[in-house]
């Protein structure tokens, strides 16, 4: 549970969303009523509320089927915006519709839609990162909001949590080695631990590769050829996800232990 979340998996409440309808209980009882309306953005976006739920069900179903076919992937901004664009041209539109998603997934599913800063880092020298230049781009993942005793127990399964496993492992290394790693050498401190990059069928992570290349799809770290001393080289370094405060803290805290 230290990544901050079980990665979420679609059930009954899709229903709900696939007609643009949030659930609210009133003394007990379930009722189905719109979520809810803020009518200045409304009036800036030039949309009528009908047309508001019904982007904002498809972008909600397009953020659980990705997170199903890929769990943990971040899904691009770019993506979600164009599910707005193809038929609007409401400058704002997008903007609303995201934020009103992110409500509505909070609201009915118990999951936060939380936006990720994506930084790519420039491919000029490995050991100074201060002149790194970079171009940023937005995406999304979906985390669970439950307390960290219930979302062990309810909604990561076994392979999540063996992934989770190798996730802290491969982040606490490169977190003490400066955030930023040679390939060799993060490949010889797995090896160390019993965990060698051309095994296919490890008794727990199967294929190895793979493994490392699902990690490095949930912008915990992130891979690149930059120029060093000895010419060029691939390397790991922390992505977006591993830097986020509550996560690099709880490993912090780990590896002190």
């Amino acid at each position: 549970g230290f990544l901050g979340g079980g990665y979420p998996y679609p059930f009954s409440p899709l229903l709900c969303v696939a007609f643009g309808v949030n659930f609210e209980k009133s003394g007990g009882q379930s009722t189905m009523v719109r979520g809810d309306v803020d009518v200045d953005n409304l009036s800036q976006a030039d949309v009528s509320i009908e047309e508001r739920d019904k982007l904002v069900a498809e972008m909600m179903r397009f953020m659980l089927f990705k997170n199903h076919q890929h769990p943990g992937v971040p899904v691009k901004r770019e993506e979600l915006t164009q599910i707005v664009t193809k038929n609007y041209r409401q400058r704002n539109l997008p903007n609303l519709a995201i934020l009103q998603a992110q409500k509505q997934f909070a609201s009915i599913f118990g999951y936060e839609m939380k936006e990720l800063q994506r930084s790519r880092s420039s491919k000029n020298n490995l050991t100074r990162c201060s002149q790194q230049s970079t171009t940023e781009a937005k995406s999304y993942v979906l985390k669970s909001m439950l307390p960290e005793e219930l979302r062990i127990r309810f909604v990561q399964d076994k392979d999540s949590s063996q992934l989770l496993g190798l996730t802290f492992v491969v982040v606490g290394i490169l977190q003490l080695c400066g955030g930023k790693i040679p390939e060799d050498t993060l490949w010889q401190h797995l090896r160390r631990l019993g965990v060698d990059e051309h095994e296919e069928g490890h008794t727990v992570f199967g294929n190895v590769k793979q493994a490392i290349e699902t990690i490095t799809k949930q912008r915990y770290i992130q891979k690149e050829k930059v120029s060093g001393p000895g010419g060029d080289m691939t390397v790991y370094e922390l992505a977006e996800r591993a830097v986020d405060e509550v996560i690099s803290r709880k490993i912090k805290e780990s590896i002190m232990e």
